[in-house]
């Protein structure tokens, strides 16, 4: 035996977890550094700022009183004295709480059509064979593609002719049915696992059962989605109810609030009263679906 074999073997002690230099990663497991991390961050912020920002100025001007000045420089963020009287001053300039039913059946309205027709619509393209359906699908993508401004005549005169003018049946007609939320639901139904159906259709089930049973209950989180996006689009549409909507009862919301914007005289507190008034029910809607939303913007992806 020779001296190297005799000699037993050092190791080096190995580090302990504790002393070890934390790593960050990100979703793929590459390491990320301090620098790259920090700038992230940064530009998060900055969106933040952008996007949530608006808001919060709005609802900081709706609690400032008469006696604030909210065109000061440098500006004041933070009311003073904060009040409420603002949101009462607008119910008592315009029915708003008419004008929010009237938007609250509009978006119902809509959340049920969606979500009925486009789970209807989407499991017939992801899961029934039939001739065309592939041409079908290209239908939906194309009509994505077509602005609203540019059909807006046309969905005037068809709602004139059916007599649905000046009424909400004829705001909700038109958008009934979403072109993308059918696309979502298709996604969604397509990455379910054939064999789940297969078993099913050994056991005598036919498409209804197949689809009610089955299908639908496994696309909750893309259901929550395309239900969001109806009250959203529904709830915040301008231009169609303008158009077809003449008797001021009928008013939606959106409409309403612009009779806040005087002639002659503009008052800021009230128009931000107002917005916040519009927004808050899509702030708690998201708060209250928000676990099926993210979700569901997985299972409706756009997959190759």
């Amino acid at each position: 035996m020779s001296l190297l074999e005799k000699t037993p073997r050092t190791t080096r002690p190995a580090a302990p977890a504790a002393a070890r230099e934390p790593r960050i990663t990100d979703e793929h497991g590459r390491r990320v550094r301090p620098g790259e991390l920090v700038l992230r961050y940064l530009l998060l912020l900055v969106v933040l700022a952008l996007t949530v920002g608006p808001f919060l100025w709005q609802l900081s001007t709706s609690l400032k009183g008469p006696t604030e000045d909210i065109f000061s420089s440098p500006p004041s963020f933070l009311p003073a004295h904060p009040t409420l009287h603002n949101y009462a001053r607008v119910a008592d300039t315009i029915p708003v709480w008419d004008y929010a039913l009237n938007s609250l059946k509009v978006a119902s309205a809509g959340v049920v059509t969606n979500c009925a027709g486009s789970a209807l619509a989407g499991y017939a393209l992801a899961r029934l064979r039939y001739r065309g359906r592939r041409a079908t699908t290209l239908v939906f993508v194309l009509a994505m593609l077509v602005p609203v401004e540019g059909i807006v005549i046309a969905q005037f005169t068809t709602m004139r002719e059916l007599g649905l003018n000046n009424t909400l049946v004829g705001v909700v007609l038109p958008g009934a049915v979403g072109a993308m939320n059918v696309l979502l639901m298709r996604n969604a139904f397509r990455a379910l696992p054939y064999q789940i159906e297969e078993a099913a259709y050994v056991d005598g089930a036919d498409a209804w059962q197949r689809f009610l049973r089955i299908a639908l209950p496994s696309v909750r989180g893309t259901l929550a989605v395309v239900a969001i996006f109806a009250f959203m689009g529904a709830w915040d549409d301008f231009l169609w109810p303008l158009v077809v909507l003449s008797d001021p009862d009928r008013f939606t919301l959106t409409i309403g609030l612009n009779y806040l914007h005087g002639t002659f005289a503009n008052d800021e507190r009230l128009v931000a009263a107002g917005t916040v008034i519009a927004v808050a029910p899509l702030i708690v809607l998201f708060a209250c679906l928000q676990r099926y939303f993210f979700r569901g913007v997985g299972e409706g992806a756009v997959k190759g």
